[in-house]
C-alpha cells in the first residue's frame, strides 16, 4: 500500500512537464476520488446498477 506522500509523487512524475498548476491539482483531485470509490466498494458503501437507474429516473421526474 502507497502513503499519500508516495501517491502525490507519483502523480507530479507522471504529466508532462509543461503541465499546469492546474493541470496537477485536476490530477491529484481525481486520484484521490479514485482511492475515495475504491476504499467505499471494499467497505461496503455501494448500490447495485439497477439501483442507482431507479434513483436517476426519479430524479429526472
Amino acid at each position: 500500500m502507497f502513503t499519500a506522500k508516495d501517491q502525490i509523487k507519483q502523480v507530479l512524475d507522471s504529466p508532462p512537464e509543461d503541465s499546469s498548476y492546474d493541470d496537477i491539482l485536476r490530477e491529484l483531485a481525481f486520484k484521490r476520488m479514485v482511492n475515495n470509490g475504491i476504499a467505499d466498494a471494499k467497505n461496503g458503501k455501494h448500490i447495485s446498477n439497477g439501483d442507482m437507474e431507479k434513483k436517476t429516473r426519479e430524479w429526472q421526474k
